[in-house]
């Protein structure tokens, strides 16, 4: 399995607070079955500054650590980008990481404010010839009020990274709910673990294995955890199915 969301380089922002804690992870990930995973710290301009440059050698010095300790875990370099009018200029100049040394790129909204120009930076985006991949769309308020509003940034090439722990209700019940909507109706491409800590998804894979097998076929998980990210460590395109929409009916809140 391949994990495209992480913050496990250590001490750069409320990700791992240290290299042992990022070790222990990584140990869990790959009892887990895990063999590659990208990291992806936040860029939030003035805030998280994990620009490209900096970032990749924490990231040796991380592998090194890997190595001393036989943990056979493939790191990968990227970042989780917090949406600006920048973007596009970010892109273009090299300031942020896609993901490994792909064309997708990982990105992320508020989570309770709708941005208005969303659609003309997500054109920002594919207009530097990458692929955005949106971070968690279960959790943003908007996304949870019709999950339909998805189907438009399907449409124009926007793929979606859910989380694993939103299965669990991890983020709240209504991201688990509107997950398991997403799931049903063809709006999840990649799953991801988004781990910031020694946590539940790496220590407890097998439960979270058995909830989303109530929801989706065995070939269906591995898609989404192999498959979907291995064309993003190759830099392939990925099959998307289309989209359906889900009746207002199901939209019930509590």
């Amino acid at each position: 399995m391949i994990d495209i969301h992480t913050h496990l380089l250590n001490n750069v922002d409320d990700g791992s607070r240290g290299v042992i804690e990022s070790l222990t992870s990584f140990k869990l990930a790959e009892k887990a079955g895990f063999t590659d995973i990208i990291l992806t710290p936040h860029y939030i301009d003035g805030y998280y500054d994990n620009d490209y440059e900096s970032t990749k050698p924490k990231i040796q010095e991380l592998k090194s650590k890997l190595y001393d300790n036989n943990i056979l875990i493939n790191l990968h370099q990227g970042n989780e980008i917090y949406i600006s009018e920048k973007i596009g200029e970010w892109i273009e100049n090299g300031v942020v990481s896609k993901l490994g040394k792909s064309r997708y790129l990982l990105f992320e909204l508020p989570q309770k404010s709708r941005i208005l120009i969303l659609n003309k930076l997500v054109d920002d985006i594919i207009a530097t010839g990458c692929i955005p991949v949106l971070a968690h769309p279960e959790r943003y308020l908007f996304v949870q009020h019709d999950p339909n509003e998805l189907i438009p940034l399907i449409e124009k090439g926007v793929l979606m990274q859910s989380n694993y722990g939103s299965i669990f209700g991890q983020y709240g019940k209504e991201a688990q709910k509107t997950l398991i909507k997403m799931l049903k109706n063809n709006m999840v491409h990649f799953l991801g673990s988004d781990t910031h800590r020694t946590g539940f998804v790496y220590g407890h894979f097998d439960k979270v294995e058995h909830e989303f097998l109530k929801v989706i076929s065995e070939e269906k998980f591995k898609e989404l955890n192999t498959e979907n990210p291995m064309h993003i460590l190759e830099d392939e395109d990925i099959m998307v199915e289309r989209p359906m929409a889900i009746k207002k009916r199901f939209f019930v809140f509590g």
